[in-house]
């Protein structure tokens, strides 16, 4: 259980920094998990990015304190890191449905609780899953940087594009990799693609990326994408990783999708990740 642990330790630390200016990367470094996995694993068992949960904590706090008297919007918009009194009012209104001067007049506010993760174990999920050592291989991509807050819609665009515009011409679209951030960068780099071999030379607009040796856990994911992908997605965080006697390396992982149709109930997917044991 130590990753349900490690997120509700993260989520301590942005309880008691609400009213400073939070980065997500001071988050990750003081729960000691890579900001990556930190964001993607958020998401995965929250179903709200890091950032839309610091939003609605810090709304339905300043809810609170706006039906205190003599409670100033301007004070509780500055104490809950906004610039100007205007953009509290639009965030707070989308929020709550109401206006900050309606809520100091008494109407009804909604009130966001603060998370606690909890993984309750009951058996009967099966997850699939082989353990291979593969030496070190180079991968043909066609990239581009997202952050974690625009990679939800901004991933399935790209792959919409790199068909649309008959980049597969170029080189077989069937890996997506994503190469997570380095240094504390807040954007990830994520690459549609194949095996460099698959391809001579390297086609205008995409790169060769070197994939270290590393040993990876590779899960079968069987049905439809992209919903067996991300339920697979799902049960890695949820069920396998609170469990087992591996821990994830920090650098890329890979979405494989095989031959076949991939509307088919039993069409076959595989989700790479590199691991360790834990030590």
């Amino acid at each position: 259980m130590e990753w349900v642990q490690l997120i509700n330790r993260a989520i301590d630390y942005i309880e008691g920094h609400l009213t400073e200016d939070i980065h997500c990367e001071d988050v990750s470094q003081y729960a000691h998990i890579s900001l990556f996995h930190f964001q993607r694993m958020f998401k995965l068992l929250t179903d709200m990015t890091v950032g839309e949960y610091i939003r609605k904590r810090r709304l339905s706090l300043a809810g609170e304190e706006l039906t205190k008297q003599n409670t100033k919007v301007i004070d509780v918009a500055f104490k809950y890191a906004y610039n100007s009194s205007e953009s509290f009012s639009k965030a707070f209104t989308r929020f709550h449905g109401v206006t900050p001067r309606q809520a100091q007049n008494g109407c009804g506010l909604k009130y966001f609780n603060k998370l606690a993760i909890k993984i309750s174990v009951e058996g009967g999920t099966v997850m699939d899953y082989r353990i291979e050592k593969k030496e070190g291989f180079r991968l043909l991509v066609y990239a581009r940087m997202f952050t974690d807050e625009s990679s939800e819609k901004g991933i399935p665009s790209f792959w919409q594009e790199y068909y649309q515009n008959e980049l597969y011409k170029k080189a077989p679209g069937y890996l997506g990799i994503c190469a997570q951030e380095k240094n504390g960068d807040k954007e990830f780099m994520y690459g549609i693609g194949c095996d460099a071999d698959d391809v001579e030379g390297v086609p205008e607009g995409f790169q060769i990326i070197n994939i270290p040796a590393y040993t990876w856990a590779i899960f079968k994911c069987v049905g439809p994408t992209p919903d067996a992908i991300q339920k697979t997605w799902e049960d890695i965080y949820r069920e396998w990783l609170p469990g087992t006697d591996y821990e994830l390396k920090p650098d890329y992982d890979i979405e494989n999708y095989l031959p076949g149709d991939n509307t088919a109930s039993d069409y076959v997917s595989e989700i790479w990740l590199p691991v360790s044991d834990r030590a």
